[in-house]
């Protein structure tokens, strides 16, 4: 990669005005709510490309072939995902073989619950019952419409697995055309500009990635930590696997904790113990999204950490668990083209961690 020059050109001098910065936000805003089927892949591509294109191109000038160094690069990736599926699904594996000892709990609580309601409370188990039929046929819209609410996702997951592949490897071999109309959209003065802004944005990745992997790390020594204190066996692995699968949103952290509530019931014979599994994990995962990810990631991109945090929310607002991931390298970019721009220098100060100073 090119150095970067001492004294980049910025972009034009015009003042902009925060109404007018707001109305850009909120135009943006509602463009990419609108057109989320297209952007999220297309902004997961663009990270992956991002991340590949180094591999890419000291594959290439080993005297690799473009489309030999793309596939490879591709494939360590497919590589690693498939390895995180993998444990994903030894722990689906590992549950299904405790089933029928926890299945054989669940049915001795439920009467120890009912005992107890019936004990103190002189509810009576023919009202316990109907309660329960009650509760059963009145849920069944409500889980009709939460089947069909998962089987859509299901299928958007499916079609961002296969589309995003395809968009990484055509941004990879055709990066150089790409960067052309980039430069050939704004005047020859700012090509060196355009330049160093592409080139600190790859930078700017790669220090999102690091603080990834810092994130995971403490993630997984406060869980292993907290499940040390409640006395749960293996705790480190069990705090490690959950700290792993947290990069798959939502879905991740369920089934990485249902081996440890099963092997903690199991063991100790006490609802306490899977209680405090589920608290030790939501615990450590609210200090993951609000506290440790916009400090860990926010210090590397040199981003406010109030911002980090607005941005997480209104990702997950505007795109769900894909938007609390990818905002992040977006604002960013944002940040590189402020810090370049005399009329967005209120916003580069903005977003600024204040531990450099601002370029103009």
């Amino acid at each position: 990669m090119a150095n970067i020059l001492k004294t980049p050109a910025s972009f034009p001098n015009k003042k902009y005005s925060s109404l007018e910065i707001l109305l850009y936000v909120l135009l943006v805003s509602v463009l990419l709510y609108l057109g989320k089927t297209l952007f999220i892949p297309l902004s997961f591509a663009m990270l992956i490309s991002f991340l590949l294109y180094p591999i890419c191109k000291w594959m290439e000038h080993k005297g690799t072939n473009k489309s030999v160094a793309i596939t490879i690069a591709i494939f360590c990736l497919f590589v690693f995902f498939g390895l995180l599926i993998f444990l994903l699904i030894n722990q689906v594996m590992e549950f299904s073989n405790e089933w029928q000892t926890l299945k054989l709990k669940l049915l001795e609580t439920a009467n120890q619950l009912s005992g107890f309601l019936t004990e103190r409370f002189n509810i009576s188990t023919e009202k316990q019952m109907a309660f329960l039929k009650n509760s059963i046929s009145n849920s069944g819209t409500q889980a009709f419409s939460l089947i069909k609410i998962t089987l859509y996702s299901l299928s958007e997951s499916i079609f961002y697995l296969l589309i995003i592949p395809v968009y990484s490897v055509l941004i990879l071999y055709h990066r150089r055309a790409l960067v052309h109309v980039l430069f050939a959209i704004f005047s020859s003065h700012k090509k060196e500009t355009i330049h160093e802004i592409l080139v600190e944005t790859i930078h700017a990745y790669y220090n999102f990635i690091k603080g990834m992997f810092l994130v995971y790390l403490i993630v997984g020594i406060l869980n292993s930590i907290g499940l040390t204190i409640i006395g749960i066996p293996h705790p480190f692995l069990f705090g490690f696997i959950a700290s792993i699968l947290t990069f798959i949103p939502y879905v991740g952290i369920i089934i990485s904790s249902l081996i440890p509530i099963t092997v903690s019931w199991i063991t100790f014979n006490s609802i306490w113990y899977p209680l405090g599994v589920i608290l030790v994990f939501s615990i450590v995962q609210i200090m993951e999204a609000y506290i440790i990810f916009p400090f860990a990631v926010g210090g590397r991109l040199k981003i406010n950490t109030l911002v980090i945090i607005v941005m997480i929310i209104a990702g997950g607002i505007i795109w769900g668990a894909a938007g609390m991931i990818v905002f992040i390298p977006f604002i960013s970019i944002i940040k590189l083209v402020a810090d370049r721009t005399e009329g967005l220098k209120t916003l580069s100060m903005l977003l600024s961690n204040g531990d450099s100073k601002n370029k103009n």
